[in-house]
């Protein structure tokens, strides 16, 4: 073993990334409906899977094998990522195209490397309690917004652990983990009300603690609670003994991780969109290979459609969604009241849904929204305002009242949810431009070209080369500074897959 003489104090790598921090980006011309559609679309792996199977992966005792496994920006940081803490991982393509992951994990984890989290919350929130396992520092940065994102439940948890942490009292990135190659575990308490994310990380590593770990939240509340009963269930899949004390305490027992082959089920909330647009236009979008079973919160879709006249049904082939009378077809489908405090992540493409219905509509229980790639309750609000619905923020959510639509620029944020909010938007909307539809490549990389094929659009067609005159330019939705504090009572609202 070998910890490098540069692992202290004075070791600093801020400000050396250089990795994929940009993505490309184009205004891209909405297509609108031409009238009820009829697609069988296939969606790519599940992200949040994925990532945690490449952890698990990287921290079993045997090589595992990844089948489905999804191939987009969030995947690909988390590759590097522990690529560079020395796993060894390689990807294939089957001869129908899926792609095959194969991990071999290290004898032990390597330091003295960098990491680019991008803005992908599980590299930065999974990453350094593995990191925490290697010998030497690490050090962990990412895209402008991600330093804006919560990482105080993470960084807290680590010293509690017992973990030299450097991050000059950010409580977000950058920052620096110092590893001595073991952890010993125990029994911890820390505030994960910013992010589900924050319980995950910690609970992925826990079977290589020595004693395991016991983690209590303390917090007032915790979005997105399936998030860590899929990460539990991963963890269980592969001879861990991960389970749930109470609503606020899980337990996982140390021991050896099993390796082996794994089906990746696909990305259930990346089906929202082409689902949603089942509703919009009318007709029928089937989803193959949809999981009778799951820990996914895109399968809440299927009692989240149906008030919108939505027909969705499940056999061992694909979901299928019938919309007999789309909004496109003149169907006046009422508002509605949701609370969306376990599926978080369906709010964008909901959002833009409820503003083409007829009457107000309410989202809550989103709180946690507002630290996420952008603070997507402030940007719901400015575009779904700037296309000309009435859109008040609440605490925890919106009020959307819609309203004669106008065409305008719709901007994305970075944000792979605003965009795909946007194709939704542009249906029936005249004149919706995306200003960044490549943002999608964060968990779907295909999205533009996989629309206009359901839509029965020619892709190339909807690549716009410049922007009209008459559209205004909104700015980013502004968060508040970052506090410098660097307990978990910084943390606002974040984020939970």
């Amino acid at each position: 073993m070998q910890i490098f003489n540069y692992s202290g104090d004075d070791f600093d790598l801020y400000g050396q990334f250089g990795g994929d921090t940009d993505t490309a980006t184009g205004p891209w011309s909405a297509p609108q409906t031409g009238g009820p559609i009829d697609a069988t679309v296939r969606i790519p792996g599940s992200k949040s899977l994925t990532n945690r199977e490449l952890i698990l992966a990287a921290l079993a005792a045997e090589p595992t094998v990844l089948r489905g496994a999804l191939l987009a920006r969030d995947t690909r940081l988390m590759i590097s990522a522990l690529e560079k803490l020395g796993v060894d991982i390689e990807v294939n393509h089957d001869r129908h195209g899926t792609p095959t992951i194969t991990v071999t994990p290290p004898d032990e984890f390597s330091g003295a490397v960098d990491i680019d989290c991008g803005l992908a919350g599980t590299v930065m929130r999974f990453v350094p309690t593995v990191a925490a396992l290697a010998l030497g520092p690490v050090t962990f940065d990412g895209d402008e917004g991600a330093r804006l994102r919560p990482m105080g439940g993470t960084l807290q948890a680590l010293r509690a652990l017992g973990v030299q942490v450097r991050d000059d009292g950010r409580g977000r990135l950058p920052f620096s983990i110092f590893g001595t190659g073991s952890i010993t575990g125990g029994d911890i308490e820390i505030d994960a009300s910013a992010s589900s994310q924050f319980v995950s990380g910690l609970l992925l590593s826990a079977p290589r603690f020595d004693e395991g770990l016991t983690l209590r939240h303390t917090g007032a509340g915790l979005p997105s609670l399936p998030h860590i009963e899929m990460t539990l269930a991963t963890l269980r899949a592969r001879g861990v003994d991960a389970r749930t004390i109470d609503e606020r305490t899980w337990r996982v027992e140390p021991g050896p991780i099993r390796g082996g082959d794994i089906v990746i089920e696909p990305d259930l909330s990346n089906a929202a969109p082409f689902l949603i647009a089942a509703v919009v236009c009318g007709g029928t979008v089937r989803i193959p290979d949809w999981p009778t079973t799951t820990t996914q919160v895109g399968d809440h879709l299927r009692e989240l459609l149906a008030p919108f006249g939505a027909e969705c049904t499940l056999d061992d082939r694909a979901l299928t969604c019938t919309v007999a009378n789309g909004i496109a077809q003149g169907a006046e489908i009422s508002g509605a009241d949701l609370n969306l405090e376990h599926a978080g992540e369906l709010a964008p493409n909901l959002a833009a849904l409820l503003a083409l219905c007829h009457g107000p509509s309410t989202l809550t229980g989103i709180a946690h929204l507002r630290g996420h790639e952008t603070d997507r309750l402030a940007a719901l609000a400015a575009e779904l305002s700037r296309v000309g619905c009435q859109v008040t923020e609440l605490e925890d959510g919106l009020h959307i009242v819609p309203s004669a639509r106008n065409a305008a620029l719709w901007q994305c944020y970075a944000d792979h949810r605003m965009a795909t909010s946007g194709a939704i938007m542009g249906l029936v909307t005249d004149g919706i431009t995306v200003d960044d539809i490549e943002c999608t490549s964060k968990t779907l990389p295909d999205f533009a070209e996989m629309w206009c094929s359901m839509l029965g659009v020619d892709a190339a067609a909807s690549a716009d080369t410049s922007v009209r005159d008459e559209f205004i330019h909104f700015d980013v939705p502004q968060r508040s500074t970052p506090s410098t504090d660097t307990s978990t009572s910084t943390d606002r609202p974040g984020d939970a897959r």
